[in-house]
């Protein structure tokens, strides 16, 4: 799930002009494939590693410190020296086989470079890959006995302006359709409940970033309305939820279960309506869901000076 950039124009001179040269850089796509872990993915885009990196048809890349190697044979090295297992940073969630990982880009700067710089191989947008202090990254890992292996990840900037609880998200292509990407989205929002604030994804969203999202928000909704007996408003969904009030009038506008009059939104439903609206496969309950009981996970204190914003997201 990828954001849609800003405009040239929309952009300061100094930023337009960097986005101009990059633009230019990344009409070619020379890594065309990655080994990582067990798998072989073919690339979908352009990404900036260093020159000798960056012009070979295929990388190696260590799947536990993210490392990349021009060769097999330092590859295979590699593994044999790499101590790692893990993602750095600490295991604040775990439920069976899945883990997530909370990693502070100012700690773990390389590391956070090397997942962006990885994850810009299947995200169609531009990002700054050496700016990771200002966020927090939230890795996603499958454990089995050899390690945990990396599955995909989320962004957070640690002080967002906007309220974002996501800066980037991405499931890597060998676990897509598994269900990993919608866990991440609910992860996203189980963090903004401890945090007792609500949350939405940086904008505006591609087309993938805006169904996935719909979907997850619809099947929210629908649930609590189903389940629900009473009076219930816009203010006390965002309040249950963490789910910004913007973003539920759209699902609910989206769904036709909101109507305005006089100057306010109002929730209309109907029992049969929301039935109807959980049988189908679009709003479907997410095949994996996340656990409150196995998250450890405290928010951090609040600093008083903000960070300075990235333009970009990660």
């Amino acid at each position: 799930i990828n954001h849609v950039q800003k405009t040239y124009a929309e952009m300061d001179p100094t930023t337009a002009a960097l986005e101009k040269e990059h633009e230019t850089l990344t009409k070619v796509k020379y890594i065309d494939r990655i080994h990582i872990g067990r798998f072989e993915i073919d690339t979908w885009y352009f990404s900036p590693y260093p020159e000798e990196y960056g012009k070979c048809s295929k990388l190696w890349i260590c799947e536990f410190c993210l490392k990349y190697m021009q060769f097999e044979k330092s590859y295979r090295y590699h593994q044999y020296m790499c101590g790692q297992r893990q993602p750095h940073g600490k295991e604040i969630y775990r439920k069976g086989t899945i883990s997530i990982f909370e990693v502070d880009g100012l700690n773990y700067k390389l590391y956070c470079q090397n997942l962006c710089l990885l994850a810009k191989l299947f995200l169609d947008h531009k990002t700054l890959y050496f700016d990771v202090e200002p966020f927090i990254f939230y890795i996603l890992c499958e454990i089995d006995r050899d390690g945990a292996h990396i599955v995909g990840y989320f962004s957070k900037e640690k002080e967002s302006p906007d309220g974002n609880n996501v800066a980037c998200i991405l499931t890597l292509p060998p676990y897509q359709r598994k269900g990993y990407g919608k866990l991440l989205i609910a992860f996203s929002y189980e963090l903004s409940k401890r945090e007792q604030v609500t949350g939405s994804p940086e904008k505006p969203l591609s087309d993938l970033g805006k169904l996935s999202y719909r979907s997850y928000w619809s099947w929210v909704l629908l649930e609590i309305l189903r389940d629900f007996r009473g009076t219930l408003s816009i203010k006390d969904l965002s309040y249950m939820t963490s789910i910004t009030q913007n973003d539920i009038i759209s699902t609910l506008q989206s769904l036709n279960l909101v109507k305005y009059w006089k100057g306010q939104h109002v929730i209309c439903v109907t029992p049969k309506l929301i039935e109807e609206h959980l049988k189908s496969a679009e709003y479907k309950k997410p095949r994996l869901t996340v656990d409150i009981s196995s998250l450890k996970w405290t928010p951090p204190k609040k600093m008083n000076k903000k960070h300075k914003n990235s333009v970009s997201s990660h």
